[in-house]
């Protein structure tokens, strides 16, 4: 990643985001870890060395020593300060498919005073909870380059400490600001009401979104951008050891991809063979350019059905 020695200047690809302070509780141990879409996508993209990135982010004091890690290995960091970090706690039972999801303190909203100074190519925004960005930051930001999101925070609330499954309120005049949307087969179902990955990407297409990402998994995903449907094959991992941070991994890829010129095709391969990478080891991405060209060219391929 090219280094630079401000953060007050033009980027090709920034990240807007919480990085948060994990519990993760299981039956034979609890283990504390950093995480959230801002830390797992500035660990992909530091990998690359001919991108200008910086990544802006709030987090409380105590989990500060992340962002002197994160500034040790080349990655721009500018601080909103906050109260508190996002603290998420996950406890899972024997059966690692039963998780409960509680959010014990929350950092605070990103505020347009700190947003200012952003100029970007492409911004992705890595919201973790439905409040995390206002209305009238999305449309702020959206004057300062292409903006991208993952839908799966906007879909998350906090009532208490407990994390509820919602509806994105206001979608249809955020997703006016969004170019770039990405939304696994479950997202895209609450957000349009359809179960086919057709209909659900030609109504987010209609609300605004100009390239819509559906992920699916072990059976690839699909990006539609109003004219084509590309289906995007999956690359088989020799072994999968963790999942955790590999849609922000995939976008991450997508989206260095896209601000370095490659069509969306090239970009989708590539992204789902970081995400692939990725899932093979515990912790973020953790590779080269190499070893993903290497991954498309060698593992083998499940492309999904439209």
């Amino acid at each position: 990643m090219k280094k630079k020695d401000s953060i007050s200047q033009s980027y090709e690809l920034c990240c807007i985001g919480h990085i948060t302070l994990d519990k993760v509780v299981t039956p034979q141990k609890s283990v504390f870890m950093p995480g959230g879409t801002a830390f797992y996508f500035s660990h992909a993209i530091k990998h690359f060395d001919d991108i200008d990135y910086a990544l802006f982010t709030a987090l409380g004091q105590s989990e500060f020593k992340v962002v002197e890690d994160l500034r040790a290995e080349g990655i721009l960091v500018s601080v909103m300060p906050s109260k508190n970090s996002v603290y998420f706690e996950n406890i899972y039972g024997e059966n690692q498919d039963n998780r409960t999801q509680r959010v014990l303190t929350k950092a605070d909203s990103f505020r347009i005073d700190f947003l200012k100074d952003i100029e970007a190519s492409i911004i992705h925004i890595g919201s973790l909870l439905a409040d995390d960005f206002s209305m009238e930051a999305l449309r702020f930001l959206s004057e300062k380059g292409l903006l991208s999101a993952d839908s799966q925070g906007y879909l998350r609330e906090v009532r208490d400490t407990d994390v509820f499954a919602v509806d994105w309120e206001g979608k249809e005049e955020a997703l006016k600001y969004i170019h770039f949307l990405k939304a696994n087969e479950y997202e895209m179902e609450v957000l349009t009401g359809y179960t086919d990955i057709a209909s659900a990407a030609l109504q987010l297409y209609q609300w605004g979104v100009k390239e819509v990402l559906i992920t699916l998994g072990s059976m690839g995903s699909v990006i539609y951008d109003g004219k084509t449907f590309y289906k995007i094959p999956a690359y088989k991992p020799q072994n999968a050891v963790d999942a955790t941070g590999c849609g922000d991994t995939y976008m991450a890829g997508y989206l260095y991809q896209r601000a370095k010129g490659a069509d969306i095709e090239t970009a989708g391969h590539f992204a789902a063979a970081m995400a692939t990478m990725k899932i093979q080891g515990s912790g973020p991405f953790n590779g080269t350019k190499e070893d993903v060209l290497q991954c498309m060219n060698t593992a083998q391929q499940f492309y999904p059905i439209l």
